[in-house]
């Protein structure tokens, strides 16, 4: 058995009777090892949402969003991708150099289900894999500590209605966020930001 529990998850599982519950599914399906189905269902994701917390236990999320593929499971244990261009606060990606602990839920909002991806995460700006992903600042890469499935009963059930035209590809100029384009920002943008490119299409 894995150690995923500490006593505050006892207490509240002893509160509940869910003790032998959590065991059981600890036993049965935590893992760090990734499955020939667990990379299929994470290669074919077109985000994922990703904790992450900081020295001082500050916890923040995010949304992560490419194409399908953009995550790449590179070996058993290890997944890869990119951090594209942002609003610059580097929340997330902070806490990575701070504490790479992070924890990624992966889910499918159309055939309902989700699968968690807990680890440690690091960033490389010199990774191979940059020159795959166009625009890419740099390539996380997370080491498994815990992967399992997850009940899927209360995701909403969703179909997609487009793809962002906001994930960059080779050979196509990616537009700019409208609040970039704004004059509130217009003097502290980076002096390579795209939003300074006034051909670019806003949007």
């Amino acid at each position: 058995m894995s150690d995923l529990y500490l006593d505050s998850h006892r207490e509240l599982q002893d509160r509940s009777d869910t003790r032998r519950l959590a065991d059981r599914l600890d036993e049965a399906l935590v893992h760090d090892t990734i499955t020939e189905s667990e990379k299929m269902f994470i290669e074919s994701r077109m985000m994922f949402f990703m904790a992450s917390v900081d020295e001082r236990g500050h916890a923040t999320c995010s949304y992560r969003g490419g194409d399908p593929g953009f995550v790449r499971v590179v070996d058993e244990h290890t997944i890869a991708f990119p951090n594209y261009d942002g609003n610059g606060m580097y929340q997330s990606m902070g806490n990575v150099l701070n504490t790479g602990q992070v924890g990624i839920l992966f889910i499918d909002f159309e055939r309902p289900q989700r699968l968690r991806f807990n680890g440690e995460a690091r960033i490389d700006h010199d990774d191979p894999l940059k020159a795959a992903y166009p625009e890419a600042q740099f390539v996380v890469r997370v080491r498994a500590r815990e992967i399992f499935g997850n009940c899927p009963r209360y995701i909403h059930k969703m179909k997609l209605v487009e793809h962002s035209r906001f994930v960059p590809k080779s050979g196509c100029q990616t537009p700019v966020p409208g609040w970039k384009a704004g004059e509130w920002v217009a003097d502290v943008l980076p002096k390579n930001d795209p939003a300074r490119d006034r051909t670019r299409d806003v949007l």
